[in-house]
């Protein structure tokens, strides 16, 4: 925070205060009285050798000055020569020396932040029976602050009530500032509360340390109360406030608390400036920004870092080059704070251009030892490509920390390398949560699901805490999973460890329920969402086409424009998916129509899918094909492979033909669209062609995904694959299946062969229909659970219809519930109905 360099506390008046406390007038004509023309230590030591010349340096008077003369230096080597003084005049005089001395050190070492010498002198101090005063506490507080000695500020606040200086202002306001920089602020303001008077410096000291502990709304609330006493802020109260007002993001607020700089006449300075620039770009205020900051006489460093470093965070790569130039035009040397803006900007525009002259600029200045800068450089190469050059960045680091390791991690990641990444992982000598969030959201974006979840629970056992990151990676793999019991853990865990649940991560429970075919629970959630944005709203109405629940799904849709959310084309896709499950045509339609004529979104390729799957699943074929031929873009392979599976499912092998000449023209090379092929002749009957189209497959090297179900029982993933027998429990499987085939044969279920798409007898065909991968896992379920408990299966695949009607039968024979999802979407089987109403 741009604050942070004006302390609250140390002002001149204290300084001079302390200057003059035992400090006898000297004559101006004496060397004493040289002193203070002195500019460096070297001049100072020449003037102690001419004081020690004149017999001077055994008066206390002039070793105190001598002293102070020293620590006002502000060096290190400064302090050591005050501190080699004192011990000189206590071994030539056996005297102690004064308190004025003592004090002169503690200031000295505290002004340039030796905390730990200071404490140590102020200890010595003691023990030599010197008694403090009211200068020494303030000095000695400020060492403790800065060292965030929390324990050593205690004790002092102990010996300031036992020698009776507690209602000393000055020391009062140093505690408030110490209290509130090292995190207590409880305790800050109960001292504060104690005060009788108060001034600028103790608002100011306790706002400040509202802000600086993220309590942003408590320091506005308590600039304002301090205005309404009467008490006139000064130029840090105003810097703390608007700082505290851009955290919040609220420019209602920093309005309204500018508006108090002029009504209270209260000077605007440089650092003031920063902090509004700061402000307005983090509102989102922009155009006011760059006023402020074009209107700024006194363009500095700072400010012009401020404005360019939002602009980069913002995205706003081109406009933060503007300002990087002006700071040339105006001869500012840019510093680490620019530069790392700068190869940020070359990272974003994929500039390696760009990103080479700011490594020149950094080798040639000496920046390379910042960790900050080298740290950066890698992301900036990894993200143009140069992945080798990132890693001798990495190489030539002297001080590798775990942000190094991340970024060199991520860098694989970005660019496609999982098992680099992972290599990198389990090689680092320290790992954070951000290596472990970084891992675990790699191995989700690469499907890994189950090796995600087994990272996360080795993460725990090592006693990482989790965060919204965390969470939202884990709820997206055990969606994808489908696994109920997982889920529920995961809510639970949310809960009982209070992660803060923001829009995104409570999207993502959303989703995961509904993935989990839980969609009471999934709406339960987003009911409790405030302030909804669109991916919420996305997610709900997805639940909704998971389901089947088009109606629901649309009236979602309304409410949410209602409540003035502008959609976008994601919900779109959702929308027309619910109506596509639903069967609702002609609101399909219109909501398709919508789009550009009601929203102004012009559809894409995904949508118009959508659309050909919702009046090819109704039968409406030759209006999807039309729909394809108005299309204003190239049709993918995916919109041809839609027609093709209505065609399929509508038995109609001309346009199933024609689909098929246009997917050849594509030059598509996946393996789905011909597997469907080689199926719709095979429910035609029509082996030879079968037998054409799964020799170009064989010759292609490519073969059919085998259909797969899982299963979740007691916490474990148990998977099935059609035809695979190998399961550890597969005879009392075998015989399950034997006893639900005669249960619903009994209840009037013939198996439907068509399924079948083999060239065998009826009776081959009969026992391949029986080892589908969805009847062994519902078979499993049935053996492995309590009677009473839903069966919950996770296909890889659409469900066939023989093992739909099975379900069905199933679901009301041993009177239980089992939800099935599929690749398209879930089915809830009870009492002998499905939630789809057989339109699947």
């Amino acid at each position: 925070m741009a604050a942070t360099s004006l302390s609250p506390v140390i002002t001149s008046q204290a300084l001079k205060d302390l200057t003059n406390q035992t400090l006898p007038k000297t004559n101006d004509s004496s060397p004493t009285g040289s002193l203070k023309d002195c500019r460096n230590l070297t001049e100072l030591r020449k003037l102690h050798c001419q004081i020690a010349k004149q017999g001077l340096i055994h008066r206390p008077s002039t070793v105190a000055k001598l002293i102070s003369t020293c620590t006002a230096l502000g060096t290190f080597e400064g302090l050591v020569y005050a501190k080699n003084i004192l011990n000189q005049f206590r071994y030539d005089n056996q005297n102690d020396g004064t308190l004025f001395m003592y004090n002169s050190l503690i200031r000295g070492y505290s002004s340039i932040g030796l905390g730990k010498e200071a404490i140590r002198v102020y200890l010595e101090m003691l023990s030599l029976g010197i008694s403090p005063d009211k200068y020494t506490f303030p000095y000695l507080l400020s060492a403790c602050t800065k060292i965030s000695a929390t324990a050593e500020g205690f004790q002092v606040h102990g010996s300031v009530i036992k020698m009776g200086f507690q209602r000393d202002m000055f020391i009062l306001n140093s505690l408030i500032h110490f209290y509130a920089e090292c995190g207590e602020i409880v305790m800050g303001q109960k001292v504060f509360d104690e005060m009788i008077d108060r001034n600028v410096v103790s608002w100011t000291s306790l706002i400040c340390g509202y802000a600086r502990s993220g309590l942003a709304k408590e320091a506005v609330e308590l600039f304002f109360e301090m205005v309404e006493e009467g008490t006139r802020p000064n130029s840090v109260t105003m810097v703390c406030v608007i700082s505290a007002c851009a955290k919040l993001r609220d420019l209602e607020l920093g309005e309204r608390v500018r508006g108090y700089i002029s009504s209270l006449g209260v000077k605007v300075n440089t650092l003031m400036v920063n902090s509004l620039v700061d402000m307005y770009m983090k509102c989102g205020a922009f155009d006011t920004a760059k006023r402020l900051f074009d209107e700024c006489e006194q363009k500095n460093l700072v400010v012009c870092n401020t404005i360019m470093s939002n602009y980069v965070h913002s995205g706003m790569v081109r406009e933060a080059l503007f300002i990087l130039e002006e700071m040339l035009r105006q001869r500012l040397v840019p510093d680490r704070v620019s530069i790392l803006s700068t190869i940020s900007v070359s990272a974003q525009l994929g500039s390696i251009f760009l990103g080479k002259c700011c490594h020149a600029y950094v080798l040639r200045n000496g920046l390379e030892g910042w960790d900050s800068i080298s740290n950066a450089l890698i992301d900036m190469y990894m993200k143009c490509g140069k992945q080798e050059v990132a890693f001798a960045v990495f190489h030539r680091m002297a001080n590798k920390t775990v942000v190094s390791w991340n970024s060199v991690m991520a860098g694989y990641i970005r660019n496609g390398d999982l098992s680099s990444a992972w290599e990198v992982f389990n090689n680092m000598p320290e790992s954070d949560l951000v290596s472990w969030n970084t891992i675990i959201s790699a191995l989700v974006q690469e499907s890994m699901f189950e090796q995600a979840i087994e990272l996360f629970r080795t993460m725990q056992n090592k006693g990482i805490k989790a965060d919204r990151v965390t969470m939202v990676s884990i709820a997206s793999a055990c969606g994808y999973l489908g696994a109920l019991d997982l889920a529920k853990w995961i809510h639970a865990y949310i809960k009982m460890n209070k992660i803060p649940c923001d829009i995104r991560l409570s999207t993502a429970l959303v989703d995961m329920f509904a993935r989990c075919g839980d969609p009471s629970t999934a709406m339960k959630i987003f009911n409790n969402i405030e302030n909804r944005d669109v991916s919420a709203w996305t997610a709900a109405i997805g639940a909704m086409a998971m389901e089947g629940n088009g109606n629901q799904a649309i009236e979602l849709f309304n409410k949410m424009l209602r409540q003035g959310v502008k959609p976008d084309g994601v919900v779109f896709v959702g929308l027309l998916t619910a109506c596509s499950h639903g069967g609702l045509v002609e609101q399909g339609r219109d909501i398709f129509k919508s789009m550009t004529s009601v929203h102004k979104i012009s559809p894409q390729v995904v949508h118009y899918g959508c659309m050909v799957d919702l009046l090819g699943r109704a039968g409406f074929l030759e209006e999807a094909l039309d729909l394809i031929k108005l299309m204003p873009m190239e049709p993918n392979d995916v919109i041809w492979g839609s027609l093709l599976a209505a065609c399929r499912m509508h038995r109609n092998l001309d346009m199933a033909g024609y689909a098929t000449e246009r997917m050849k023209e594509l030059a598509s090379d996946r393996t789905g669209i011909q597997v469907l092929l080689s199926n719709i002749y095979a429910s035609a009957g029509k082996w030879t062609d079968v037998a054409k189209v799964r020799r170009q497959l064989k010759e292609k090297g490519a073969r059919k995904v085998p259909g797969s179900s899982s299963i979740e029982v007691n916490g474990q993933i148990h998977e099935f694959t059609s035809g695979d027998e190998s399961h550890p429990e597969m005879m009392h499987i075998a015989a399950m299946l034997d006893e639900m085939h005669c249960r619903v044969e009994a209840a009037g279920h013939a198996p439907d062969l068509s399924n079948v798409l083999l060239n065998v007898d009826e009776e081959e065909k009969e026992y391949v229909l029986s080892r589908h991968s969805e009847k062994l896992a519902i078979a499993f379920g049935l053996i492995s659970t309590d009677q009473g408990t839903p069966i919950r299966v996770v296909k890889n695949l659409r469900i066939c219809s023989d093992c739909h009607s099975f379900a069905k039968l199933v679901s009301k024979t041993y009177n239980r519930e089992i939800i099935v999802r599929d690749n398209n979407r879930f089915h809830f089987f009870q009492r002998g109905v499905c939630s789809c109403n057989d339109y699947w």
